[in-house]
C-alpha cells in the first residue's frame, strides 16, 4: 500500500465534522419514516376502536398464498414504545459516548455477528453507526411479527422468514457505500476490486447460478470423486457403480447406496480423505452406489414410482443376482431415504422384505409434520410456480432447487458472497464441498409436484395406505427390516425433530443416532478428521428430548459406530474375488467410475 492509500484510509477512519452532520441526517431520517409510519399505524388501529388494523400483505412475491394479515393493536404499540426506546438509547450513546458508558447504556450484547467482525465497523463512528442502527432497525422488524394476529402458525413462519431475507439483504454489509471493508479494498486497489467483482457477477448472471468456488479448480475422477470403480449397468434412470475391493476378504453381505437425486452422488466420494464410499471399501464391504440421472425431455412421465421400483428394486436385485446374494445393506440419504422406507414398505406389502438385510437413512424424513423451513416454500402458488417451470422440457432446472437452498441460509450461502467476490473482488476458493453444492441436477417435473404436495404438503407416506406404488398400497407401520437412523442436531433440511419420526412408524429394531452438524457435514465426518460429536442412547424413548435427555455423547464421527452395528447384518468374511471385482462376473464394465451421468447436465 502506498503512501497516498494510506493517508486516504486514514482520513476515511476519521470523519469531518460535516459528514458526521450528514450521516447523522441520513440515519436519522431513516429512523423517523419507520416510526412515522409505525405511528400512521398506530392511529388507524385508534380510529378502529378495538376492531383489528388490517394490514396488507408485504411478500406477496416469496409468498403469494399469504393472505392480508391484522396486527394486534396492543402488541403494536409495546413495539413501537420498545422500538422508540433503543432508538433513544441508540442515539445517546453515539451523541454522548462518555456519559453512556457512565450510565451503563453500552451496546446491548448481542450474539457475534461474522458480517460485522471486522474493527472498521466499530472503529469508525459514522460506520459504527450504520451497524447498530442496521441491527436495532433489523431486530424490531423481526419481533413486529410476533404482533401480527389473525395468521395461522404456518403464515406466521413463512412472513419471519421472509422478513428474515429481507433484514439480510437490506445488510449495510451488502453494500459498496456502506462496507467500510469494500471502501478500504476499492482505495487499496484504486478500484480495480470493483471491476473484478464486477467481472464475477456479469459471468454469474450468464449462466443464472451464484458461484461459490473455482469452476475450474476440480475434475470428476481426477481430484474429485476418485474412489476406483466400474459402472456396470446403466438404465434410462440411473447408472450402477461396483467399487474395487482393497482388502483379500469382504463382508458377504454387499452394500448398496441410494444418493439424492436431486444432487450428485459424489458428495460421498470428494476427496481420499473425506470419503464415505473409499472408507467403506478400506472396511471390507462390497459397496455399489446408484448414480441418477439428470432429468432430460426423455424424463417427462418420471413419477415416484420409478424411483422405488425401477430404480431401487431394480438395483436391488441386479445386486443380488449378480452377486448370488439373499440381500443386500442399503443406504438412503435425504430424499433418497424417504423412498428407500417406500421400497421397504414396497417389498413388505409384495412378500418380499427379506431382499434388504438392513437399512440406514441419512438425515431422511417420512413424516413431514415438523419439516422445517423447507415447508414455508410449499403451497398451491408454489405448486404453480414449478409447473409453469416446467412446461415444455418436463423437468424442472436445478438451478431452481440450488437456490431454494441457498435461501433456507442466505447469510452465509448468498449475501457472503455477494460481498466478497461482486463488492471486494476476492477470487474464488477451491472448496470441493462448494464444487459439489454448485453442480445441479435437473428433477422430472412431474416428480418434483407430487413429491412437495404428497410428502411436504399432505404428508401422505405418514398415512397408512395414503400412498401406492405401482397399484400397490404401502405401510410403513408394516415395515420390520432393521434399521439405523442418523440426523443431524443442526440439521436446516432435515430437522432431527423431523428425521426423528421415522421410530414412530418403523417396527423392527432400530438404533437411532445424532450427529453433531448439519445435513451435510453431519453426514460427511471421517473419523481422521476427530471433529464433531454424536449422541446415542440404549433406552427406547418415546420423543427426540427424551433421547437427548438420556443420551452418551462420543467426539468424533458416528461412523465407526455405524460399521459395528453393520457388521451384525453383514454375514461371514469372504474372498474378494470373482463378481466381487468390477466387471468380472455377469456383468461387465461400461466405463470407469464416476461414470458419465454424473457429468450430464
Amino acid at each position: 500500500m502506498t503512501d497516498d492509500t494510506d493517508d486516504r484510509v486514514t482520513d476515511m477512519a476519521i470523519p469531518t465534522l460535516e459528514d458526521m452532520q450528514h450521516w447523522t441526517g441520513v440515519l436519522g431520517r431513516a429512523q423517523q419514516m419507520m416510526l412515522e409510519y409505525g405511528a400512521r399505524q398506530m392511529q388507524q388501529a385508534q380510529a378502529a376502536g378495538a376492531e383489528k388494523l388490517a394490514a396488507p400483505n408485504p411478500l406477496p412475491a416469496m409468498f403469494p398464498g399469504l393472505p392480508s394479515m391484522a396486527f394486534d393493536p396492543e402488541k403494536l404499540a409495546q413495539a413501537q414504545s420498545d422500538f422508540w426506546e433503543d432508538s433513544l438509547k441508540l442515539w445517546a450513546r453515539f451523541l454522548n459516548p462518555g456519559d453512556g458508558d457512565a450510565e451503563g447504556e453500552d451496546e446491548a450484547p448481542r450474539r457475534p455477528d461474522r458480517r460485522f467482525s471486522a474493527p472498521q465497523w466499530q472503529d469508525n463512528p459514522i460506520f459504527d453507526m450504520i451497524r447498530q442502527s442496521y441491527l436495532v432497525i433489523a431486530d424490531h422488524m423481526l419481533r413486529s411479527v410476533d404482533a401480527i394476529d389473525g395468521a395461522d402458525p404456518k403464515q406466521k413462519e413463512q412472513i419471519r422468514f421472509a422478513t428474515q431475507q429481507f433484514v439480510d439483504a437490506m445488510s449495510p454489509s451488502n453494500f459498496a457505500l456502506t462496507n467500510p471493508q469494500v471502501l478500504e479494498k476499492a482505495i487499496e486497489t484504486k478500484g480495480q476490486s470493483f471491476l473484478k467483482g464486477l467481472e464475477h457477477m456479469l459471468a454469474d448472471l450468464d449462466k443464472g447460478q451464484l458461484t461459490h468456488t473455482d469452476p475450474d479448480a476440480f475434475t470428476l475422477g481426477e481430484n474429485i470423486a476418485t474412489t476406483p470403480g466400474k459402472v456396470i449397468k446403466e438404465t434410462p434412470l440411473y447408472q450402477l457403480i461396483q467399487y474395487e475391493p482393497t482388502t483379500k476378504t469382504v463382508f458377504e453381505t454387499p452394500l448398496i447406496i441410494f444418493p439424492p437425486w436431486i444432487n450428485r452422488f459424489y458428495i460421498l466420494d470428494l476427496n481420499e480423505k473425506k470419503s464415505f464410499i473409499r472408507w467403506a471399501v478400506a472396511q471390507g464391504i462390497t459397496v455399489f452406489v446408484v448414480s441418477w440421472k439428470s432429468a432430460d425431455e426423455s424424463m417427462v412421465d418420471v413419477t415416484q414410482d420409478d424411483y422405488v421400483v425401477r430404480g431401487q428394486v431394480d438395483a436391488i436385485d441386479t445386486v443380488r443376482e449378480l452377486l448370488d446374494v439373499e440381500s443386500v445393506n442399503a443406504i438412503g440419504y435425504c430424499v433418497a431415504g424417504t423412498t428407500l422406507a417406500m421400497t421397504l414398505a414396497y417389498l413388505k406389502a409384495q412378500g418380499e422384505a427379506d431382499k434388504v438385510e438392513s437399512a440406514t437413512f441419512f438425515t431422511a424424513q417420512v413424516d413431514f409434520t415438523e419439516a422445517g423451513d423447507l415447508q414455508l416454500f410449499i403451497d398451491d402458488m408454489q405448486t404453480k410456480l414449478i409447473e409453469q417451470l416446467g412446461e415444455g422440457e418436463g423437468y424442472l432446472d436445478g438451478r431452481y432447487m440450488a437456490a431454494t437452498f441457498n435461501l433456507l441460509r442466505g447469510r452465509d450461502l448468498i449475501w457472503n458472497y455477494v460481498v466478497n467476490n461482486y463488492l471486494m473482488g476476492e477470487e474464488y476458493p477451491a472448496f470441493d464441498l462448494l464444487h459439489w453444492n454448485g453442480d445441479t441436477t435437473n428433477l422430472p417435473a412431474k416428480w418434483h409436484k407430487h413429491y412437495l404436495q404428497d410428502f411436504y404438503r399432505d404428508n401422505k407416506l405418514a398415512q397408512p395406505g395414503g400412498l401406492s406404488v405401482d397399484g400397490t398400497p404401502i405401510d410403513l407401520g408394516t415395515v420390520k427390516t432393521p434399521s439405523y437412523v442418523q440426523a443431524g442436531r443442526e440439521d436446516h433440511i432435515a430437522p432431527p425433530e423431523s428425521v426423528w419420526k421415522i421410530t414412530d412408524h418403523f417396527k423392527g429394531p432400530l438404533k437411532f443416532v445424532l450427529a453433531g452438524s448439519g445435513h451435510i457435514a453431519g453426514v460427511v465426518n471421517p473419523p481422521d478428521a476427530k471433529k464433531y460429536q454424536y449422541w446415542t442412547n440404549k433406552k427406547r424413548v418415546d420423543t427426540l428430548e427424551d433421547f437427548i435427555a438420556g443420551a452418551k455423547e462420543t467426539p468424533g464421527s458416528w461412523w465407526p459406530d455405524w460399521l459395528k452395528w453393520l457388521e451384525g447384518h453383514s454375514g461371514e468374511k469372504i474372498a474378494a474375488k470373482g463378481a466381487r471385482k468390477p466387471g468380472k462376473g455377469k456383468l461387465k464394465a461400461l466405463e470407469d467410475a464416476p461414470g458419465s451421468y454424473v457429468r450430464s447436465r
